[in-house]
């Protein structure tokens, strides 16, 4: 009988991230379609993870490992990716599967790289097999790769936004199995010394429903006064292009795009953006896209569900002012 299917959870907030409540949900397909039973590894300090283990009733993981040791902290990559490896090592499963974020990647490169074997990244879809087939995004998603996957041990990412997480069925919640780990000095020595908080009471550009992007046409740093606006009376986020932040008028926090965040909202309102490749990457997951622009030939009219063909600064005051007045009628 083959090994477990091993999905790496990230913990935040006492909670699994988003991401790898998606990795989980492609890694419980995976364990369906292979009749092998479903573990978790929870990335998060010891008691962080067992206290976020209950959270996985409902996902059909069978065991949740929490790793114990002394020094680690969710704030040491080379510390777990040295843990992650030697509980692979025990474990001995046939994939492993983890987030496709930026440190979901890091993290499975890094104990790929300590295993020897190699590592498929941003996987959209996987069919089981002897060798496992793969469709996965290339080229920040302008490309679609199928590919085969020949190994030991499968390691593979799974692409942000892309897999549906499901809602939670009857299944009870994982059984706790301790895994000590040994790490050296050098394994412990990079850490992560502090973090920059989210302003407080800010509904973050990946959680949110609804998001206002502002590119070049927005003109100012003080002209996304009207984007703000009309975020906070549809309870959204506001984000930018690579311009808006170059230019300094947004903070790289809210870069949407292929180097900023790629997000999934309901909707998406791009305003006065032109849609370049770089900047569709971060925003295509969104299940629709309103675009107000001047130019009806600019690019991000191709992907658009909608476009307002216009001068964003009279057309968001517009649909701010009639969201009010709908508001007050009621």
């Amino acid at each position: 009988m083959s090994g477990p299917i091993l999905a790496l959870v990230a913990i935040t907030g006492g909670a699994p991230e988003r991401a790898s409540l998606e990795a989980l949900a492609l890694a419980r397909r995976l364990a369906s379609d292979t009749g092998a039973a479903l573990e978790a590894v929870l990335i998060a300090d010891e008691a962080a993870a067992r206290s976020a283990a209950a959270s996985l009733a409902g996902c059909g993981v069978t065991t949740a490992v929490v790793v114990t040791h002394d020094q680690l902290t969710a704030d040491h990559p080379d510390g777990w990716a040295a843990a992650v490896a030697q509980v692979v090592e025990a474990r001995a499963p046939a994939a492993v599967v983890g987030a496709g974020t930026e440190r979901g990647n890091e993290l499975l490169a890094r104990v790929a790289a300590r295993l020897g074997l190699p590592m498929a990244a941003n996987c959209l879809a996987v069919e089981p097999g002897e060798r496992y087939r793969l469709t996965r995004q290339r080229w920040a998603g302008s490309l679609l790769e199928d590919c085969w996957l020949d190994a030991p041990i499968r390691m593979l990412t799974v692409a942000p936004n892309s897999v549906p997480v499901g809602a939670p069925d009857g299944s009870p919640a994982p059984a706790i199995d301790s895994a000590a780990v040994t790490l050296s000095d050098r394994d412990l020595a990079l850490h992560v010394t502090s973090r920059e908080a989210p302003e407080r009471g800010r509904i973050s550009l990946a959680d949110a429903r609804v998001v206002i992007g502002g590119g070049r046409g927005v003109g100012s740093g003080e002209g996304f006064a009207d984007l703000e606006e009309l975020a906070g009376l549809l309870g959204g986020a506001v984000g930018g292009s690579r311009v808006v932040t170059s230019a300094g008028w947004r903070p790289h926090a809210d870069q949407i795009g292929q180097t900023g965040l790629r997000i999934a909202p309901d909707i998406y309102i791009a305003c006065g953006i032109s849609g370049a490749i770089q900047h569709i990457v971060g925003c295509k997951a969104a299940k629709h896209i309103l675009a107000i622009n001047t130019d009806a030939e600019a690019p991000i009219m191709g992907v658009a569900d909608y476009a307002v063909i216009g001068d964003l600064h009279t057309v968001v005051p517009a649909i701010s002012a009639e969201i009010r007045r709908r508001g007050a009628a009621t």
